[in-house]
């Protein structure tokens, strides 16, 4: 399979990161299947698998521990561009995430930031609002019961890959 560049736009802090090292195990029109470990090292996480929703503008992440036990989802609102000459794809973050744990419970993180990058002319309206919206779609399907979806739920070991 074909490895494309992906970078990851950050507007707060305001970084651009090429995580295109990140192991590639699944690739289609509209889904991409990472894993990864931490950039920096943490003590909240070590490593992770990403289900970038090219269409949908969603990457959801099941984030692990050093040994490999499972920690929590991290759901990333983003806006994805895809150059088809380079094959490079940008995930630009549009700041509102969510973090779903094991027992159900849920946080909205960094609707401060949205509202911060929209004022500072970081983000535009149409972003902002896209941003809103698919958040709205994210968290229905959590309240639905119907999170995550079937492809996210596979406990292979692929970082063994």
């Amino acid at each position: 399979m074909k490895k494309p560049t992906i970078l990851r736009i950050r507007y707060i802090p305001a970084e651009t990161v090429d995580i295109s090292s990140d192991n590639l195990l699944f690739r289609d029109e509209s889904l991409l299947v990472t894993s990864w470990k931490a950039i920096k090292p943490r003590s909240d996480f070590s490593k992770g698998i990403s289900y970038t929703f090219l269409k949908d503008g969603i990457k959801i992440s099941r984030f692990y521990d050093e040994k490999g036990s499972f920690l929590y989802w991290y759901c990333d609102i983003i806006e994805v561009e895809h150059d088809e000459q380079s094959d490079t794809y940008t995930l630009k973050d549009l700041l509102v995430d969510v973090k779903l744990m094991p027992d159900g419970s849920m946080k909205v993180l960094d609707a401060d930031e949205l509202a911060d990058a929209l004022e500072a002319g970081l983000i535009t309206s149409s972003q902002a609002c896209s941003s809103l919206r698919k958040l709205d779609h994210l968290l229905k399907s959590i309240y639905s019961g119907s999170f995550p979806p079937d492809v996210c739920r596979q406990e292979k070991d692929f970082f063994n890959v």
